[in-house]
């Protein structure tokens, strides 16, 4: 059965199933009992299943995440949901030196199984401590999956694979995708990480994006001339990467766009470029294309903002000389 349901909702929706379905599923951080929930994803959950699989925290997310580490390893999974990723830095010992090696570590004899759901984005002038990405800072880490989900449908699948994955993952969410709607499954279900999702085919350019600015891309080809013309590829996950639908498109198109939601440097957008250009069995056109945030800091004022963020209008500037 399906039905039309928000970003947000769906996100509730995979945990409760995941929660009902098993009694080790549980839910941590900051106000995640609250009834509003954090931007709805949490509401209602500690009325089904209590506090104590429903557990408020402290503002002290480095304890917060060696806390999910200890549920882990005790047999339970734990879903840790950081509010801001600007503040989950806190947590990068934990993340770094213990969650995406302990596997590894261990020789394979012991996982953690943990998701921590971290929120992104573009809101009210939230300035440099408050909106940053960091995309390609978790995707470098050996042990870690990193999904990138752009659409409700996606969301639900994907942190339902991520919960019960015996393997720890970083899930990321853009605040600007929380209200957006689609048609979504209302059963359990899972979409396993690695694979890309067309959305768009046509010959002449492929753009590759994730996340929020999936959407962004999708609107500007959906409202213009172009749509025939481009092959679309929503990545899904950064870790792991699903190189060869990208190299399948490129080899058709012969023309490549990125676009990230992120600084340009040293980013997703520069791995994928670099995997293209490494194959000699692809012959561009034209040289690729990446559209990313500038290398600066994220300004506060509304006007700066509009500079900085990726939007409709760069968008379509780029397709357009590409398409000429």
């Amino acid at each position: 059965m399906n039905y039309k349901i928000s970003f947000s909702k769906a996100i509730n929706d995979a945990l409760y199933l995941s929660m009902k379905k098993d009694k080790n599923v549980c839910v941590i951080g900051q106000l995640v009992d609250y009834k509003s929930g954090i931007f709805g994803t949490t509401t209602g959950l500690v009325n089904k299943f209590g506090k104590n699989r429903v557990v408020d925290f402290p503002i002290a997310e480095s304890l917060m995440t060696s806390h999910a580490i200890g549920l882990s390893l005790s047999g339970l999974k734990p879903v840790l949901v950081h509010q801001r990723l600007d503040f989950a830095m806190y947590s990068l010992d934990s993340i770094i030196n213990w969650i995406s090696l302990w596997r590894f570590k261990s020789a394979k004899t012991s996982n953690i199984s943990l998701v921590i759901r971290v929120i992104v984005g573009k809101g009210w002038g939230q300035g440099p401590q408050h909106s940053k990405s960091l995309y390609s800072l978790f995707s470098h880490l050996p042990g870690l999956k990193v999904y990138v989900p752009s659409n409700p449908s996606d969301a639900k699948g994907m942190l339902i694979n991520a919960i019960f994955d015996n393997s720890p993952s970083i899930f990321f969410e853009n605040r600007a995708l929380f209200g957006i709607e689609d048609i979504v499954n209302k059963n359990f279900y899972k979409i396993q990480p690695g694979k890309c999702r067309k959305i768009f085919n046509g010959k002449r350019l492929t753009i590759v994006s994730f996340g929020n600015e999936l959407q962004i891309c999708k609107r500007v080809i959906i409202n213009s001339k172009y749509k025939k013309l481009v092959d679309l590829i929503d990545l899904r996950t950064t870790k792991p990467l699903d190189i060869e639908t990208i190299k399948k498109s490129v080899k058709k198109t012969k023309k490549l766009l990125v676009i990230e939601g992120d600084w340009k440097s040293f980013g997703v957008s520069s791995e994928i470029v670099s995997r293209i250009s490494e194959d000699k069995n692809i012959k561009l056109k034209i040289n690729p294309v990446r559209l990313c945030y500038p290398d600066s800091h994220t300004p506060a004022s509304s006007y700066l903002e509009n500079i900085f963020y990726i939007d409709e209008k760069k968008i379509y500037q780029i397709i357009k000389n590409m398409l000429k």
